[in-house]
């Protein structure tokens, strides 16, 4: 799978302070958790893709998440897009790979996209306690609205910050 990007916290216009100037080259010995996850853009018959909304910050993101021990990336992708969409899905190629490097959180994510196409009918999506609290919601748009969606967002969190340009990453590179 092809590396699309690396995202940090300069590269999404998150400034710490790290006592260096702008645009100076960054050396750490920062140790982080990895986390690796399974994302897709999703397609239905009709042509239009899954989107997630979170109400609580404001921001779009696609479908996924992540890998659980002893899960293979598709068996992850196939289970957290029948909870998050209520979709079976038929794989239909990679779109490549994005590294995020959240240094607050001391994590890096390895986030592997997928384009999928929806086969049978749907359920209801089932989301977790996190996801509902964030107050989500399943929509079906083009392509072209759901990277101008993404693109207007300005999610307030640090997390939703890295999910909007990562998200992104992989609609432009459909």
């Amino acid at each position: 799978m092809i590396l699309l990007g690396e995202l940090t916290e300069d590269a999404i216009g998150i400034h710490a302070d790290r006592g260096r100037e702008a645009g100076e080259a960054i050396v750490s010995d920062m140790r982080y958790r990895v986390r690796k996850a399974a994302r897709a853009v999703v397609f239905d018959l009709s042509g239009r893709i899954a989107l997630l909304y979170a109400e609580k910050d404001r921001y779009h993101k696609l479908p996924g998440g992540g890998i659980e021990p002893g899960e293979t990336v598709v068996e992850a992708l196939r289970r957290e897009l029948l909870e998050e969409t209520g979709s079976q899905i038929e794989v239909l190629r990679e779109i490549g790979a994005v590294i995020e490097y959240r240094d607050k959180q001391q994590l890096l994510q390895l986030s592997y996209g997928y384009v999928v196409q929806a086969v049978g009918g749907h359920v209801l999506p089932t989301w977790t306690d996190e996801e509902r609290n964030d107050g989500m919601a399943l929509l079906w748009t083009d392509a072209a609205e759901a990277i101008r969606l993404l693109g207007n967002d300005r999610p307030a969190s640090y997390t939703g910050k890295f999910i909007r340009e990562r998200d992104l990453l992989l609609l432009q590179n459909l």
